[in-house]
């Protein structure tokens, strides 16, 4: 056995905490940046919050408003108030003086008693469970028409077999049942509103939707039901043809019917959930045009004012000053430093945290400065992460956590950065442009086609060639997906 020494070199790269951390807070959206900072302001005693500028100027006029109001007063009730003859505003009558020349007109009376409405909703469920009380119901049956109320989604739809409800109740509440009896109560639940309420699929759904139309719509109504019940694999493959040659009805009726039913509602929990939660996009950065140029400024909530604490840097001068250094006051010394490096390097990191997200959303600007200026989807170029990197000199897993989560507000709308980002495609001309702008040649084409005769993807892509633009068939299939588009038979109009 030998032993042997040799010399190896590896490269590897070492993160700083404080880097680890700045690239765990790029991906912050705006939306939580001001619980995160507030939740280490709670934490930290020796971070505080400062005030912006635009509080400390709101400050500064409420002194001088003051400094002014108390020179006033002092001016102006001794020379003006001396010589008032009260008399004069006071009845000679005995009698109390009238509520309505004791009131002012400008600032009307605070009534304590007065109610502020406050705005309630019924939930989905607490919506269904009224309606379930105004049926007449044993206890049993109660019990097992909650369960299914329970057991539909937001859509309104109950997707749970019968058979598992039913176990629900045996093992859960020891309510013995089967489906048969289960069905029965299912029916009157479908009874109520909205219509197509309780539906198994999309098919009951549209079917009990009908069924409660109005009645001088019947011969459409029993056509459309037909066809639902009978022809619901055709209908939804729009094979409109063959549902025509099997009832032998004219297209005019046909157009009548499918209109009816497509103007149905496929979800009818939507009308009374209010469970699921509305997501209001706030803006990171906003974008203006000023002169002919773009002006950038980040949201207030990305920027706030942190500070250290005076009191403990006091604290702690004063434990440096003393003469005594018992281990007791150097504990205490320990605790207030660390707490003040700790609030000092949180300060520097959401300074960081500022500089790259206006770094790299001014980079953005500059590169598709076009599009800031007038709006046009035309006018953005291609562009990549490795373009900002670039630009900026930031590594493009930072540009990646910036693009990802963040939006700007322009005056042409609010969008997401990742919409700035996008391959490049070469026309016939040999010009470069942006995928984006390919895609909405690509849906022009498509919403001009003839609707009773819609385009293929290959007819797609030859009238993309005509327009300049080389697009394979395949690429023309992946962006339909991307913009939600069916193939042409299921864009087929009668």
């Amino acid at each position: 056995m030998s032993l042997s020494q040799s010399f190896q070199q590896k490269m590897s790269l070492k993160l700083t905490p404080q880097q680890v951390q700045l690239m765990k807070i790029l991906q912050i959206p705006t939306v939580s940046i001001e619980e995160y900072i507030n939740q280490e302001l709670e934490e930290n005693p020796a971070l505080e919050l400062g005030e912006s500028e635009e509080e400390k100027e709101e400050e500064e006029i409420k002194d001088e408003f003051n400094e002014q109001e108390e020179e006033f007063e002092k001016e102006s009730v001794d020379d003006d108030y001396d010589d008032l003859n009260l008399d004069q505003y006071i009845s000679d009558s005995d009698d109390e003086i009238p509520a309505y020349k004791m009131q002012d007109e400008n600032y009307p009376e605070i009534d304590d008693k007065q109610v502020i409405p406050i705005r309630t909703e019924d939930s989905f469920y607490d919506s269904l469970i009224i309606q379930l009380g105004m049926l007449e119901l044993d206890e049993k049956s109660y019990k097992i028409a909650e369960q299914i109320v329970g057991s539909m989604d937001d859509d309104g739809y109950l997707r749970r077999e019968l058979i598992s409800i039913a176990d629900d109740l045996a093992f859960r509440q020891n309510i013995e049942t089967d489906e048969k009896e289960i069905e029965e109560i299912l029916k009157q639940i479908q009874q109520f509103d909205p219509p197509g309420i309780c539906a198994r699929d999309l098919q009951e759904c549209l079917i009990l939707q009908l069924k409660r139309r109005k009645p001088e719509e019947g011969e459409d109504i029993k056509l459309a039901i037909t066809i639902l019940k009978n022809y619901f694999d055709e209908f939804s493959r729009k094979h409109y043809e063959k549902i025509q040659r099997s009832l032998s009805i004219r297209s005019e009726q046909l157009r009548d019917v499918i209109n009816l039913i497509i103007k149905l509602n496929p979800k009818p929990g939507n009308l009374l959930s209010s469970s699921r939660s509305i997501n209001y996009i706030i803006p990171d950065f906003y974008v203006y045009n000023v002169n002919g140029g773009v002006e950038l400024s980040l949201n207030r909530m990305n920027a706030p004012e942190l500070r250290l604490s005076e009191g403990y840097k006091d604290m702690l001068r004063e434990y440096k000053a003393g003469n005594k250094k018992d281990k007791q006051k150097k504990e205490a010394v320990t605790f207030i430093k660390q707490k003040i490096d700790s609030a000092r390097w949180f300060i520097d990191l959401i300074k960081q945290r500022q500089i790259t997200l206006l770094t790299t959303m001014q980079a953005i600007i500059d590169y598709q400065k076009a599009f800031f200026l007038t709006g046009d989807e035309q006018e953005i170029k291609p562009m990549i992460l490795k373009n900002i990197a670039e630009k900026t000199h930031f590594d493009i897993s930072t540009i990646s956590r910036v693009a990802n989560s963040k939006y700007v507000q322009t005056e042409y709308g609010t969008f997401p950065l990742k919409y700035f980002f996008s391959e490049k495609t070469i026309t016939t001309d040999g010009e470069e442009v942006s995928n984006k702008e390919l895609r909405t040649v690509m849906f022009e084409i498509i919403a001009q086609e003839d609707k009773h005769n819609p385009l293929s993807d290959d007819a797609i892509m030859e009238e993309a060639m005509k327009r300049g633009f080389k697009m394979a068939r395949r690429t023309v299939a992946k962006y339909r997906e991307i913009l939600n588009i069916p193939v042409a038979r299921l864009r087929k109009e009668l």
